[in-house]
């Protein structure tokens, strides 16, 4: 047997345990892998009907079809393989690093070992069915094999080139920080196809038309159109598909070369440096400084923060697009002072468990604290180092709002309405932050926000959260979209007021309930 031949049949076994390991594990373990075997199975079945059935279409319309679906998979394959980084070892070229392999026959393992599993198969069944809705005669269906397999193999070689060039940084927290947002785009994405037809763009035909033209020329346009053109026409677009996919390959390979003689910085010590920052030259020493300093910290480098803040952001930016291109819908100044108020509402969101990230450390917290005062000093504290960061944002979002709806006249009235919309979301938190406290998981997922048995708990904070800052910030948005823009320049002193309030009696009631609040925030995940 030949090396090569070695390597991919070395590999590939390797491959095959791994995925036979599920099979050994514990009831739950088995029964999603086979979920995953069903799931697989129904989508490459369906797949490859569908892609069968562009062949009742018109020609054109049939290869614009098969353009999009080659291009949507090719930059999957280059994309999700980045959030399961860190499940799937064989991702982490570091982890093969030590083997005594050279760079070359670790990169056909590694390719094989990509090639390898559930989903590779299906996405090969699905991506051969444009045979059956393209291709005519002997020499097309030869074309499309080619075609097929190149396209195949592109989408193998683009993952690992990605994955390879980005592994020092995803080992690292920050990189990991950057997978949990990605994570949360990801879904978001899926919103799109919505968003554009809501928005009332034109005819899905010319938009397919149009989206296809731009991706003639790239490699996945190449190959649906080697499978449609056929002949010579198709064989000189196979030539030039093959060379995009040898390059592709060979900056992989020099990736990969590189990423097994860089040291790994993510365990590699930092310094620690001391100086004064920005909260000490404003503040006084004392409690409030320490959890205004504590808060921003947590919130520069802990992912779930990120994670939340970030949500906050592209919800916002959803639903103004969303707004903005309805016609029925609110229009002048009263809608970017709707949209920065939810803005608003949904930054002050994140403190409606206000202890929950804490988890156990927040025993610390409640040997410190020693009064109801002392509770409401360590609030104090998180809705100012949350109010820093929350301003910029607001003022941004009242600015692009005010300039995107033609009403630059309000940004400063939505200003007002998203300051006090979240002064009234800090009063709020205060109180269900005492009074309904759960964990909020290390590792956050897209089935749950709290630890195991909290799911209720989590639900009832954020709808008591949210139905209390709509009540209560109704008088002055209202108000402002029905066009009495006046009010909005009481309304960050109608926030203050409700923080305050809200600061106050959330410390009364949650200092006599500290053990039960840090029993609730310190479950299990």
């Amino acid at each position: 047997m030949s090396p090569v031949a070695g390597t991919v049949a070395l590999f590939g076994g390797l491959k095959l345990r791994l995925l036979a390991g599920n099979l050994r594990g514990d009831l739950a373990r088995k029964l999603g892998f086979a979920f995953t075997l069903v799931m697989a199975v129904g989508l490459a079945l369906l797949g490859f009907l569908l892609m069968s059935l562009v062949r009742l279409a018109p020609a054109d319309v049939a290869a614009d079809i098969v353009v999009v679906v080659f291009t949507v998979f090719l930059v999957s394959w280059m994309i999700v393989p980045l959030l399961a980084f860190g499940l799937d070892d064989t991702l982490d070229p570091s982890r093969l690093s030590l083997f005594p392999l050279s760079t070359g026959t670790l990169a056909v393992g590694m390719f094989t070992a990509s090639a390898t599993g559930v989903w590779p198969l299906v996405t090969l069944i699905v991506t051969a069915g444009a045979l059956a809705g393209l291709a005519s005669g002997a020499g097309g269906v030869l074309l499309g094999i080619l075609a097929v397999l190149l396209q195949f193999a592109l989408c193998l070689v683009a993952s690992r080139l990605v994955t390879t060039s980005l592994s020092g940084a995803l080992r690292t927290r920050r990189g990991r920080d950057v997978l949990a947002v990605a994570a949360l785009g990801a879904v978001l994405v899926f919103q799109l196809p919505n968003l554009l037809v809501n928005s009332d763009v034109g005819d899905p035909l010319a938009l397919l038309h149009g989206a296809a033209s731009v991706l003639r020329w790239t490699p996945s346009g190449l190959a649906a159109h080697a499978i449609a053109d056929g002949g010579l026409v198709g064989l000189g677009e196979l030539v030039v598909l093959a060379l995009v996919v040898v390059a592709v390959a060979w900056l992989w390979i020099k990736a990969l070369g590189r990423a097994l003689v860089t040291p790994d910085v993510s365990t590699q010590g930092g310094t620690v440096g001391k100086g004064s920052g920005l909260v000490d030259r404003f503040l006084p020493d004392g409690p409030l400084a320490a959890v205004v300093t504590k808060e921003l910290k947590y919130i520069r480098r802990e992912p779930r923060y990120r994670v939340v803040w970030f949500s906050s952001v592209v919800v916002t930016a959803v639903l103004a697009f969303s707004i903005g291109n309805q016609g029925d819908g609110p229009s002048g100044p009263g809608t970017p002072i709707a949209l920065t108020a939810m803005a608003g509402l949904m930054i002050a969101l994140q403190l409606g468990n206000a202890f929950g990230i804490d988890g156990r450390s927040l025993w610390m917290n409640a040997v410190a604290i020693g009064s109801e005062r002392g509770l409401s000093i360590d609030l104090a504290g998180r809705h100012l180092a949350n109010a820093l960061v929350a301003a910029p944002l607001l003022l941004a979002v009242a600015v692009a709002a005010g300039l995107f709806t033609g009403s630059p006249e309000a940004i400063v009235w939505a200003l007002c309405a998203g300051l006090g919309t979240l002064g009234v979301g800090f009063g709020i938190g205060s109180v269900t932050s005492v009074v309904i406290p759960y964990t909020v998981p290390e590792r956050l997922n897209a089935f749950t926000g709290a630890a195991p048995g909290q799911g209720g708990q989590a639900v009832a904070s954020s709808m008591g959260a949210l139905l209390g800052i709509v009540l209560l910030s109704a008088p002055f948005v209202v108000a402002a979209v029905f066009g009495a823009l006046w009010v909005c320049a009481f309304a960050p002193f109608y926030g203050l007021l409700a923080e305050v309030l809200g600061r106050r009696l959330g410390a009364k009631i949650g200092f006599a309930r500290l053990p039960e609040v840090l029993a609730a925030v310190s479950k299990p995940t």
